[in-house]
């Protein structure tokens, strides 16, 4: 197959193009190298095999249309450019616009205008959903739990776009599901929980599970939002790929279909417990420090996985303390990445 991967050299998108290459896909990874790190993955992946480096930016419609009228043959496009902190959102909330619904807008036009017939992945969040207020939650010892909602948060549950970044995806979800009804767009979108994992440079207002990890073997400051008591279902980056993976091989029966995917009721964890974990793999405490919660936090967060299990076949394979030792172990040995290199005693 052809693959385009829109932030490719992004954390998702660096391993995500690393799979396909190593399964003797032609790639293209198409990014504005904005993101922190994106420069380094994009060397990585360049020293991994031979691959095709488009750098633009999806708010360019001009320049994403020329760029698909010279690849008009791609297979697939898995779109995971944008931009992705709640707290960047309410800083600037018209570039998180931009970056999220107008860069998928770009996006999807370029798919139609130029005639494309690609399967098409989209990278959406959680946060559709809202804070979901209208849950009640019970607070214990160390994390917070649905009261009644046993099995998580099933694709069902009403939209409620919270933050501007919670708006800005929730309306690109909704238009590349619009764009299979209305125009024939063979598409699967994710609502991605949290993900983690391998050349992820997770920093204080994204990517908590990394930064936490990152911050604990380097000896830096966390500051936690909230009680440090919510909870989320985390998923290792493989076992996202692998979703992807699934959705690409049954594209017939599931064009148009949206998944919540995460890691489900087997791979739940707070941020207290995952601090916890933490100072456990590495020997020595944590610094934090706590501080008010972030707008539109939700407390409890768990993917209700019936769905995709049942229609790709899909769960994950990889359980948390197995794939946050996964990541530690990655940063321990890239410490020059991160500006410190000296070792973590295990």
């Amino acid at each position: 197959m052809k693959v385009l991967i829109t932030g490719g050299a992004g954390f998702i998108g660096c391993n995500t193009a690393k799979r396909f290459m190593d399964e003797g896909h032609e790639v293209v990874v198409l990014d504005n190298l904005s993101r922190h790190g994106a420069d380094v993955n994009l060397d990585w992946l360049k020293s991994c095999g031979t691959l095709t480096v488009v750098i633009e930016d999806i708010k360019n419609s001009e320049a994403l249309n020329a760029t698909l009228r010279k690849y008009r043959d791609l297979d697939v496009i898995i779109h995971l450019a944008g931009q992705v902190a709640v707290t960047t959102s309410v800083q600037n909330p018209r570039k998180d616009f931009d970056d999220n619904a107008l860069g998928t807008f770009n996006l999807l036009e370029a798919v139609r205008l130029n005639g494309l017939d690609p399967v098409f992945i989209f990278s959406s969040t959680n946060k559709v959903y809202g804070g979901l207020e209208h849950l009640d939650v019970i607070e214990e010892k160390s994390r917070y739990r649905f009261k009644s909602l046993e099995m998580g948060v099933p694709e069902e549950t009403q939209l409620d776009f919270h933050s501007p970044y919670g708006c800005s995806k929730g309306a690109a979800d909704q238009y590349v599901r619009d764009y299979h009804r209305i125009y024939g767009l063979r598409s699967v979108v994710f609502r991605q929980s949290c993900i983690y994992g391998y050349r992820q440079f997770g920093i204080e207002d994204q990517g908590w599970v990394a930064w936490f990890t990152i911050a604990t073997l380097l000896d830096r400051p966390i500051t936690i939002y909230g009680t440090g008591k919510q909870v989320r279902d985390v998923l290792f980056i493989d076992d996202l790929v692998d979703a992807y993976g699934a959705a690409i091989d049954k594209i017939d029966s599931v064009a148009g279909s949206i998944y919540n995917v995460g890691g489900g009721l087997g791979n739940v964890i707070s941020l207290r417990e995952l601090l916890e974990l933490l100072e456990k793999i590495s020997g020595k405490p944590g610094r934090y420090s706590y501080t008010e919660t972030r707008p539109g936090d939700q407390p409890v967060f768990v993917c209700d996985l019936r769905r995709i299990e049942a229609e790709l076949g899909w769960r994950p394979r990889i359980g948390v303390e197995e794939g946050v030792r996964k990541l530690a172990a990655w940063v321990d040995a890239n410490r020059e990445l991160f500006g410190q290199n000296e070792p973590v005693d295990r």
